[in-house]
């Protein structure tokens, strides 16, 4: 998953991102501050990064327009409150925690749609195992 952090993180939070692995970048480092949240989501969408912000209910009303229209975008992130914005360790520990449920939840459904599909196979006799 790539990730792109909203203006209001710190481009220390990517830069603790990317030395824990994950492909990171910044608002900051984009030169993207001073622009409206669309557009920071049109960017990230742009660059199939999904958006990592604190702006929750900005992003939520975003996301709902999204889907009211049909449009696609990359993903996005919403942190919590109760993170203190120059908590990078812990904002940076709870985003890769994300990333890790989030790849074995889809490790998870890739197993259980490639058992139903062998199964479908081999019930019409195609397989066999």
């Amino acid at each position: 998953m790539k990730l792109y952090l909203d203006e209001n993180l710190s481009p220390q939070i990517a830069e603790l991102l990317r030395a824990r692995g994950l492909d990171a970048t910044s608002a900051h480092e984009a030169g993207n501050t001073q622009i409206v949240d669309a557009a920071q989501l049109r960017y990230a969408t742009e660059q199939a990064r999904a958006i990592v912000t604190g702006d929750v209910a900005d992003f939520v009303a975003l996301a709902t327009e999204a889907i009211a229209a049909n449009v696609d975008h990359a993903g996005i992130v919403l942190l919590s409150s109760r993170f203190r914005t120059d908590d990078f360790h812990g904002i940076a520990d709870a985003i890769e925690q994300g990333v890790e449920i989030r790849r074995r939840a889809l490790q998870a459904v890739g197993r259980g749609v490639n058992r139903r599909n062998r199964g479908t196979i081999d019930g019409v006799g195609h397989g066999g195992g």
